[in-house]
């Protein structure tokens, strides 16, 4: 099966509506075709019973990020989808949804696990800021930024808003405020000015945050996200042996 074949065969997996699967759904179905590699199963179904997405991504540039889904009422065929799509020792960053966590650390041996909430934004509770200070720009990605510079101390960035992916439906943010300029609205004001682009274009924002990093979270609320109370992992591991019976 080809790529093409392979994206059909898998669809029926992924609500492109839910934000619960967006980040999935983008990587198996929107990211660049020569570093998407499709693991469905069967692998020549025409209607699979799960899925291995393995994506090039410039988080590592050694090891993929892995995203599925799986039957988990079939933990058989679930790890039996795992052992055909990565290799005994490789070493791989999983994001997966927290129901995952018990089977993937039997079958790997875990370096990390962090656990993030899901946040997603209705243009309802939605109001615009505005900051004369707010410049749009383009990511290293290609995708669109916010960005405010300090003129005054050699045009540093004093905070930028940016996109991890996109699909038609959703966007994920991403926000980095300099150590300096913290705590002073700066955050808000481009994740704001981001928020109003997508909505703008029709896309739902999406926030993915460390259940541990109060300060982002708080960034979030005030701009008006609010928890789709989903549960991503990301799990960094290499996968073990199959275990021989």
């Amino acid at each position: 099966m080809n790529l093409v074949e392979q994206r059909r065969a898998i669809r029926h997996l992924l609500d492109e509506h839910n934000p619960a699967d967006a980040m999935a759904g983008y990587f198996a179905f929107y990211h660049g075709d020569n570093k998407t590699t499709l693991r469905p199963y069967p692998p020549d179904a025409p209607r699979a019973q799960g899925y291995v997405c393995l994506s090039q991504t410039g988080m590592d540039l050694f090891r993929p990020l892995a995203t599925m889904r799986l039957p988990l009422a079939d933990l058989t065929t679930s790890a039996a989808i795992i052992h055909q799509a990565i290799p005994p020792d490789t070493a791989v960053i999983l994001a997966v949804p927290d129901q995952y966590e018990p089977l993937l650390t039997a079958l790997f041996d875990v370096q990390t696990v962090e656990t993030y909430l899901l946040l997603s934004l209705h243009y309802t509770r939605f109001e615009p800021l505005i900051n004369v200070l707010i410049s749009q720009d383009m990511g290293a990605n290609g995708l669109p930024r916010f960005v405010i510079r300090d003129r005054q101390r050699d045009n540093i960035l004093v905070a930028s808003a940016g996109l991890n992916w996109q699909t038609p439906h959703f966007a994920e943010l991403s926000v980095n405020t300099h150590p300096d300029y913290r705590r002073q609205g700066y955050g808000r004001s481009v994740v704001a000015a981001m928020a109003n682009h997508l909505l703008n274009n029709g896309r739902t924002p999406l926030y993915l945050v460390a259940d541990n990093n109060a300060a982002s979270l708080e960034v979030a609320r005030q701009v008006g996200f609010t928890d789709t109370l989903h549960r991503q992992l990301i799990i960094q591991g290499i996968s073990r042996p199959t275990v021989q019976t």
